[in-house]
């Protein structure tokens, strides 16, 4: 599986932006796609993350709320919905793929994407 993440940008404290994670070829219904974000100088942490199959989702609290994850598994693509954005959410963002689990953890995701960045200015 190979994934492409899209949808970054420069936006303004407040707005919303919408990011793409297109995948090509299958993820399987029991497996989950998930987005981690990394700021400058700091660990990679988890965002959210979404059962391919069943939809069923998991957020971190800090976007609960905000954000919201999605899949159309016509397309083979994930979704992450992004409201109310604020300063520090600025980071590069990730979409990976290949957790059995709704996981939190990056070393539970088998495949990654290659990034895409998302700075909020104040």
């Amino acid at each position: 599986v190979q994934l492409q993440a899209s949808g970054g940008g420069l936006v303004q404290a407040g707005g919303s932006l919408r990011l793409s994670c297109a995948a090509s070829g299958r993820i399987f219904s029991s497996s989950v796609m998930g987005w981690f974000r990394q700021a400058p100088g700091k660990e990679r942490e988890f965002v959210a993350a979404i059962r391919w199959g069943s939809g069923v989702t998991y957020y971190d609290a800090s976007v609960k709320g905000r954000w919201t994850i999605s899949r159309d598994k016509t397309k083979n693509a994930g979704y992450l919905q992004m409201n109310s954005l604020e300063p520090a959410d600025t980071a590069v963002y990730y979409c990976a793929a290949g957790s059995v689990d709704l996981s939190s953890r990056p070393q539970s995701y088998v495949y990654w994407g290659q990034g895409t960045l998302v700075t909020v200015s104040s």
